[in-house]
């Protein structure tokens, strides 16, 4: 984990405290560095092996929030992620939120597309994580920041 987390993050954004009534425990960490996208890989995998996520589903939890974490990083000049351990009745689930004081996205729907890309790969971080995902949410606005929420329920 980077040691200088001295940048804090104040994208204003209503997915901070969605799923709040399921939320029972949050831990935050910062993205900055790629040091900090193998930490955050680390503790996606250990939540998701503690709630008995497959291996199938662990794997997809953790390339999404690998995606999203470097897409903070990159394209929004780094920010911070919260990883939500979830429940919700008898249902549990991980929760991802990654937020950033960046540019934010111009042309959401455009960015959504497989294949587009500002910065030379793929293009299929945001649409990939999308798919990867249970649940996928984007609160976006020019010039302010970006948040990306994404949830694997345990099936």
């Amino acid at each position: 984990m980077s040691a200088a987390h001295n940048t804090a993050v104040s994208f204003e954004t209503d997915l901070l405290e969605r799923r709040r009534q399921w939320r029972t425990a949050r831990l935050s960490l910062p993205l900055r560095t790629d040091e900090d996208v193998v930490y955050l890989r680390k503790h996606v995998r250990e939540h998701a092996v503690a709630i008995g996520l497959s291996l199938v589903d662990q794997t997809k939890l953790v390339t999404a929030a690998s995606e999203l974490a470097r897409n903070t990083i990159k394209y929004g000049g780094g920010g911070d992620v919260h990883l939500d351990d979830l429940l919700d009745g008898l249902k549990k689930g991980i929760g991802l939120l990654f937020v950033d004081n960046g540019p934010g996205i111009p042309d959401l729907d455009l960015a959504l597309r497989d294949g587009y890309t500002t910065g030379g790969g793929l293009g299929l971080g945001l649409s990939g994580s999308k798919r990867l995902c249970d649940e996928f949410e984007i609160d976006t606005r020019p010039g302010e920041g970006t948040a990306v929420s994404v949830v694997k329920w345990k099936r």
